[in-house]
This record gives structure tokens, C-alpha cells and sequence, in this order.
């Protein structure tokens, strides 16, 4: 009896190992695999019906440089005076410390935050920036949540600043 389980256990043990990893990716195997009258579970309802994809949020939030902009997850948003209007020059080192404020979708403006002023951009990878005022967004990596440590600091070819909502450096 034992003999005749071993055989079992190991295919339901190769089986297994076939299945998802839940990284929530989708692999070759299990996506061509599929039935094609099975629907897909991964997609959210809104991208099946062609719904704009809700984008990040931008909102005020007090700091000691009074009312600054912050994303939805309150970190600092900086812009960098080296970027011309509507373009980057924030790449690789830079990137690492003041990484990009990327977008899937259009970008959401709190209460305060003018939504006029609030855009994309593209970057050489495809992937879109949020922009306030033509000026690309960033976090700085070392700020904790809602804290602005970096504001009026010189590096990499140009000054970092935390925006008001009209998208200007607050006043020293």
C-alpha cells in the first residue's frame, strides 16, 4: 500500500511545483495553457471595459515649509531645476537617489492640488512621470513618510526643491 502511494505523492509534488508561484506575474506556461473559454482572473474589471486606469494621487500635506506637495502614500514630491519643462536628465545615479514618480494612469489631484497643472511624461524606458506645472516629479530614497529632508539641496547638476500647489519652491 505504501509502494502504491509514493508514485501518487510525487506527481501531486511535480504538479504543484507547475502552478502559480504567487508573485501575481504570469508565466508562458500558465497563461498559453489556458483553456480559451476560461476567462482571465488577473485583469481588473475596469481595464476589461476599457476604463481609463486610475492613476496616483497628488495632495497636500503640511510640512515645515508650509503646505507642500506629497504623493498618496505621503512622501515628498521634489522637482529638479536641471529638467527643462516637460523632459528629465534624471537617469541612472540620479534615478537611484531621487527615483521618478511614475504613473500608470492619469494622475489624481487632491483637495488644493490644481489638476490643470498636473501631466505625464515619457522617459526613455516607456514608462510615464507624473509632472506639476511641466516640471517632472520625484521621491527622494531616503525620506521617510511624510517628511521633507531634501528641500533647496544641490546635487547632480541642479537644485531639488518640494513644490507648493502652484507648483513653485516654497519660500526660505
Amino acid at each position: 500500500m505504501k509502494r502504491a502511494l509514493i508514485p501518487i505523492v510525487a506527481s501531486l509534488a511535480v504538479l504543484a511545483a507547475c502552478g502559480d508561484d504567487d508573485s501575481g506575474g504570469s508565466t508562458a506556461a500558465n497563461t498559453q495553457e489556458r483553456p480559451v473559454d476560461m476567462p482571465r482572473t488577473s485583469e481588473a474589471p475596469a481595464a476589461q471595459a476599457g476604463a481609463p486606469r486610475r492613476g496616483p494621487l497628488v495632495k497636500l500635506r503640511d510640512s515645515q515649509f508650509g503646505p507642500v506637495l506629497f504623493d498618496g502614500r505621503n512622501r515628498a514630491l521634489y522637482l529638479f531645476t536641471r529638467d527643462p519643462a516637460n523632459r528629465t536628465r534624471c537617469y541612472g545615479a540620479c534615478a537611484a537617489a531621487w527615483p521618478p514618480f511614475y504613473a500608470k494612469g492619469r494622475p489624481r489631484a487632491a483637495r488644493g492640488v490644481d489638476r490643470d497643472l498636473l501631466g505625464t511624461i515619457k522617459r526613455r524606458d516607456g514608462r510615464r512621470q507624473v509632472t506639476y506645472k511641466g516640471q517632472p516629479l520625484y521621491f527622494y530614497v531616503h525620506d521617510p513618510r511624510g517628511q521633507v529632508l531634501c528641500n533647496d539641496v544641490a546635487e547632480f547638476g541642479g537644485t531639488w526643491f518640494a513644490l507648493t500647489a502652484e507648483g513653485e519652491p516654497p519660500a526660505a
